[in-house]
Formats: C-alpha cells, sequence, structure tokens
C-alpha cells in the first residue's frame, strides 16, 4: 500500500532528522584546521638586491616589523596566520615583516628608488596559488608614491603539487614565482609582468579543533617567551625587585650572515634557555635590582648562543643589562678560542625612559653601539663604535604583566612522509581523492557504521508510520 503524502513526507524529515543526529559534521569532510605559527622564506629577487645595492643605486635596505634574513639572499617572515583544508588543499597564511628597499639617493636626501614590500600572504585553492603583499612603491621618473594592501604580486607554480593529506607542519620548497600585471606595477615599473622572481618556501604549524574545549575553538599556542609569576594579584613589585625580564638582541645582522654565509660557512646555536626570534635572540629569566623612579636596572639574564665555523667559534652567555642615567650598557661573558673573560661590555643604547606603564618597563629596538670591549671580543671584525643591531628590553613590575612575545617561527620537526603534501601530480576529479591523514580515515570508518544505524532506525521509523496510516485508514488493528 502507498503511504499518504503526509505519510510520505514525515517518513522523509525522520531520515534527515536521523542522519544529522547520527553522522558528525566531520565524517563527511575533513574539517578546515587552523595554521598558527611558521616562516615564509623568499628572496623577492636576488638580482634586484644586487642592483639596489651595487655602483648604480649605491643604495640599500633594512628589515621592519621582525622579519629576519636567511643567508645571504633570503628574508624570513614570521607569525603565520591562517586556515588548511586538508580534504581540498585549500590553503591560506598571512606573516608579519618586511622588507623596505632605497636607492639612488637625490641631492635633496631623498631616494628615486624607495620600495617596501610587506606582510606577505600566500592563499591555494583549485591547484592554483599566488602571493599577495602590502607595497609602497615611488614610481620611476615621477616620483609618485602609492600604497596598496594586499597586492596580488606573483603566481605561484604548484604543477605537481597536492596540498591534500597533508598534516604539521605542512612545508613547501622552491616553489617557483612569477611577477604578476599588477605586482609589476606596484613594483614600480623596474620588471615587466611574467618576470621570474626568486622561489617561495614556507614551514607552517597546523592545528586541529581542540574536541574536548567547551567552545569548540581551536587550541592555540601559548605566547613565546618567559610568563610572568603564577601569582594574579596584581600586586606591584617592590621597588628594588624584579619580577621577570627579558632582553631582545640580534648581535648584528651582517655577521649572522656571516657566520652562516660562504665564507664561515657555520651555525648559531641557543642553549640554557635562549630563544631564537628569526632576527634577534631572547635572554629571558631576567632577575636583578630595578628602581623605577630613578630609572635604573642591574639585571642579569639566562641563556647563550654560540657562533661557530670556519675560523671562527664564539660563545656570548651570562647576558647582564645595567640602566642608568637614561645609557644602558648589554654585557656578557665572552668565550673564544677556548677562553672566557667575564662581564664584557659589549653595547650600549640609550634607555631614557625606563618607567613602568600598564606593569611594564620597556625598550624598544633602541640603536646599539659597539664598546671598546665589544671590538675585542669580536676580535677586530668590527671598530668601536660601529652601530649594532638594536636592543629591546622588557621588565615585568607586578605579576599581571606580560612580557612581548617573540615572532614565532613554527615548529622545526620534518613532517612524516605521509603527512607532507605530495609531490606528484594531483589527481584529476575522477580519479580516486588524495589519501587523508589518519583522524579522517577513522572518521570514514565511523561514517558506516553511523549510517548503517541510521537505516536501520529509518526502517523502523518508516514500519510505524505504515502502521499508523493502515490504522487510521481500517479504524482496527492490522494482523501480525
Amino acid at each position: 500500500m502507498m503511504l499518504s503524502r503526509p505519510a510520505r513526507a514525515l517518513a522523509v524529515a525522520l531520515f534527515a532528522a536521523l542522519i544529522a543526529a547520527l553522522v558528525p559534521a566531520g565524517a563527511a569532510r575533513a574539517e578546515s584546521r587552523t595554521v598558527q605559527g611558521g616562516r615564509l622564506d623568499w628572496g623577492i629577487k636576488s638580482s634586484f638586491q644586487s642592483y639596489v645595492t651595487g655602483p648604480i643605486a649605491q643604495g640599500g635596505w633594512g628589515l621592519t616589523g621582525g622579519a629576519a634574513t636567511l643567508g645571504g639572499s633570503q628574508f624570513r617572515f614570521h607569525s603565520a596566520q591562517g586556515s588548511y583544508d586538508p580534504e581540498t588543499g585549500a590553503f591560506e597564511a598571512a606573516f608579519s615583516g618586511g622588507v623596505h628597499f632605497t636607492g639612488h639617493r637625490k641631492a635633496d636626501g631623498t631616494n628615486e628608488l624607495d620600495l617596501t614590500i610587506s606582510r606577505p600572504r600566500i592563499r591555494i585553492q583549485g591547484g592554483g596559488g599566488t602571493l599577495y603583499a602590502d607595497m609602497t612603491s615611488k614610481a620611476k621618473g615621477s616620483g609618485r608614491v602609492t600604497t596598496s594592501s594586499q597586492v596580488p604580486l606573483a603566481t605561484l607554480g604548484l604543477g605537481g603539487i597536492d596540498m591534500r593529506g597533508g598534516g604539521s607542519p605542512v612545508s613547501l620548497d622552491g616553489v617557483p614565482a612569477t611577477l604578476t600585471a599588477q605586482g609589476a606595477s606596484a613594483f614600480a615599473g623596474y620588471y615587466p609582468a611574467g618576470t621570474a622572481l626568486d622561489p617561495v618556501s614556507l614551514t607552517v604549524d597546523v592545528r586541529t579543533p581542540d574536541r574536548s574545549a567547551p567552545t569548540g575553538r581551536p587550541t592555540t599556542k601559548p605566547p613565546t617567551g618567559p610568563s610572568p609569576t603564577a601569582s594574579s594579584t596584581g600586586e606591584p613589585s617592590r621597588t628594588g625587585t624584579v619580577r621577570t625580564a627579558a632582553v631582545d638582541w640580534g648581535v648584528r645582522r651582517t655577521f649572522r650572515e656571516y657566520v652562516t654565509g660562504a665564507i664561515a660557512q657555520g651555525k648559531w646555536t641557543l642553549a640554557d634557555g635562549a630563544q631564537d626570534g628569526g632576527a634577534l635572540f631572547r635572554f629571558p629569566e631576567g632577575k636583578g635590582t630595578y628602581d623605577p623612579q630613578k630609572g635604573t636596572l642591574d639585571a642579569a639574564f639566562a641563556g647563550s648562543v654560540r657562533f661557530a665555523g670556519a675560523h671562527l667559534d664564539l660563545t656570548l652567555g651570562k647576558v647582564t643589562v645595567k640602566v642608568s642615567g637614561g645609557t644602558g650598557t648589554l654585557g656578557a661573558d665572552v668565550t673564544s678560542a677556548g677562553k672566557t673573560e667575564k662581564a664584557v661590555p659589549l653595547v650600549t643604547f640609550a634607555a631614557r625612559d625606563l618607567t613602568p606603564e600598564n606593569g611594564l618597563a620597556v625598550v624598544t629596538e633602541a640603536p646599539a653601539t659597539l664598546t671598546e670591549g665589544g671590538a675585542k671580543a669580536f676580535g677586530g671584525m668590527y671598530r668601536a663604535g660601529t652601530a649594532m643591531d638594536p636592543v629591546s628590553l622588557a621588565v615585568a613590575v607586578d605579576t599581571t604583566a606580560r612580557l612581548p612575545a617573540l615572532p614565532d617561527l613554527g615548529s622545526d620537526a620534518k613532517p612524516t612522509p605521509s603527512a607532507t603534501p605530495s609531490t606528484t601530480k594531483a589527481p584529476s576529479a575522477s580519479a580516486a581523492p588524495a589519501p587523508a591523514a589518519a583522524s579522517s580515515s577513522a572518521s570514514s570508518s565511523s561514517t558506516g557504521l553511523y549510517v548503517a544505524i541510521g537505516a536501520g532506525v529509518l526502517l523502523a521509523a518508516a514500519l510505524a508510520v505504515f502502521v499508523a496510516v493502515r490504522r487510521r485508514r481500517t479504524g482496527g488493528t492490522p494482523t501480525a
């Protein structure tokens, strides 16, 4: 017997409700995951760097927003934020930091070449990829300055890369990049559209949602760097004590590039709690005495950094900072050639305003100058008075103050082969999908069980509807 229209509608509604209740939302499709933490390494265009610093432009470049260098020709952008869908391969990650190029200095002190590229963002979807960036440039000839947000600067050559099924971290290495028409315009006309730019590499951490959290939001990485003491009373520090502090210093950018470059072919190693922020090193856990009224500080910090390479072995440890009369001095124990000299004053920096605000006294990127002792520590590589990397200092004076976070470079762990985006050609739409992570496989097997249970319950519901209709039409109880 055919069911009446109301009965059929009820059966369909029951089926939909049962499937919705029984099949988890993430079982039919993998959940989009949060990209949090990581770095993008890109030289923009090496020949452009050479042109800027060469005999024609006679210019240079500077880093902004915590960007760093990698080797002799790459820039490192940090603190990735975005999303990744392992089922479709859709990927988006925005990074922090920028590079400011200047050259062709004119008689009035301005630069004919003036270009800033910052906040690069990578977007991959449907097999295509684009690199976006904020750009400020001065046009050749007219000198007209243009500022544009998130310009599609370069297209990415993703042939042979399947982004599906990746785990954490997600890594891409040496992806070809080509200048777009919009990018050529924003590049102040120095290169035409279609010009090959430097290849792009990135490594980002991917975090899955925390199902145990009541809000269901993705877990977040705790702030980098030392935290204040466990107490949360917010009571101010007594004059003369430091609750916690950190000092950030990159030593000198060109020195880091020398250490890792073709001559020294070396590296640096952090120990004893020191942290790498890409363009700087953080020495944490500062302890000592501080007088906010006089603006004086005498503190010692944890951590050490060792630079090692050809004909080079230099370790800086037991870092100290002293501030008095508006001037700060950063010192350290210096170990070189197997000998250690203690408490060497390395650089001086301006620290005129060391008064606390919101529980935190800070000095941000104060220019630093090499001392006589520092020149000796570097083996005469630099003269006294040489500009070194700036110094940043943060002193927490109450228990609720939190030290500034370091740039987030993400994980250094190498992904397993099963969790890495495949380098084979992506299958066509009719082909079998790329293998997903283990958690996706578990969801798929559970889906079959849920559907089977749902079908059984649906059969019982349909039978109940049929019985109800027969009872209504015959006015009696149906036979078995």
